[in-house]
């Protein structure tokens, strides 16, 4: 009995100690724990929205809320000046502009230090140019908040943020008639109602798809050239390399960045040449660069004109 006794006691103070750990522990959660998420709710315990109950998971997350009026007005302006590029959830759009959700720059900015310069001023890239943006500085960062607003609302593991439903838009709202105006003097150099296009609404039947056909000049953003992962379709774009002290070498282009040229030569043979800075030579032939300059200066009046005139070539 003495040594039943004894093992009692021993437990008790040892369920004692457990309990009063627990407690404390409750009382100081560790590091980090109380940070919140944005679009968290303390009164759930400060998780962001895709978060499921577990922490904010990556710095984004960590930040402040933002203002929503700012928000708002950021995402307006996103709308106007940079979906047709990055796309409308950010992840590439059909002018062939970079995955955002997979930006350094945008990862480690905090207060649009790292992007008010690059949307102000633009930025020559590895394949194609971002234009300047002429907005005010208070536009600028708004546009930033929103981006970061967005990130904000990603999953664990690099899952992209919710998406939301977008609405059905008809975009068959154009004058007809001005919009073959449009063609022949903007377009007619390089395509044909009668050729290429001949029958193009009947092939295309949905509006929207027609109007990102025309517009986009048939490459969507998810894998068209510059869609976050640098690859592009093989049969459109010719590339000349010339090595220093080398014959060039020409074959259709499959990879370019930074560090590599990647090309398919007539034969089939698959080349790869190191890039540092502006060696080797590289001469880009890519037949789609007037659609890439067309969207800058193209309206939105027009692009609705033009689109409801190539619903009538059935």
């Amino acid at each position: 009995m003495r040594y039943a006794w004894i093992a009692a006691a021993v437990a008790g103070l040892l369920w004692t100690a457990v309990q009063g750990n627990a407690a404390e522990d409750a009382q100081n959660p560790p590091a980090g724990a109380a940070q919140q998420g944005r679009g968290g709710d303390p009164q759930r315990g400060g998780q962001g929205r895709q978060g499921g109950g577990q922490r904010a998971n990556f710095p984004q997350q960590q930040r402040a809320p933002g203002d929503p009026t700012v928000i708002a007005r950021g995402r307006a302006l996103f709308g106007v000046h940079c979906t047709a590029c990055h796309g409308a959830d950010l992840r590439g759009g059909d002018q062939g502009g970079p995955n955002l959700l997979r930006s350094q720059i945008i990862l480690t900015d905090q207060h649009g230090e790292n992007m008010l310069p690059i949307i102000r001023d633009g930025r020559q890239g590895a394949v194609g140019t971002m234009p300047a943006f002429r907005l005010a500085e208070a536009d600028i960062l708004a546009m930033t908040e929103y981006i970061h607003s967005v990130m904000g609302q990603a999953g664990r593991q690099g899952r992209p943020p919710g998406s939301e439903t977008l609405p059905e838009l008809n975009v068959l709202v154009g004058d007809a008639a001005a919009g073959q105006r449009y063609f022949e003097k903007v377009c007619g150099r390089c395509h044909s109602p009668s050729g290429d296009l001949r029958g193009v609404a009947a092939r295309v039947i949905d509006t929207r798809a027609l109007q990102d056909l025309w517009v986009s000049g048939g490459v969507s953003g998810r894998g068209g050239r510059g869609g976050g992962r640098g690859e592009v379709e093989i049969s459109r774009v010719q590339v000349t390399v010339t090595p220093p002290g080398s014959a060039p070498v020409t074959g259709l282009l499959v990879r370019i960045d930074d560090f590599v040229v990647t090309i398919v030569q007539e034969d089939g043979a698959r080349r790869t040449f190191r890039r540092e800075g502006s060696v080797p030579k590289v001469e880009i032939n890519d037949p789609l660069e007037p659609h890439r300059r067309l969207v800058l200066e193209l309206a939105d009046r027009d692009m609705h004109d033009v689109t409801a005139y190539l619903a009538t070539l059935k």
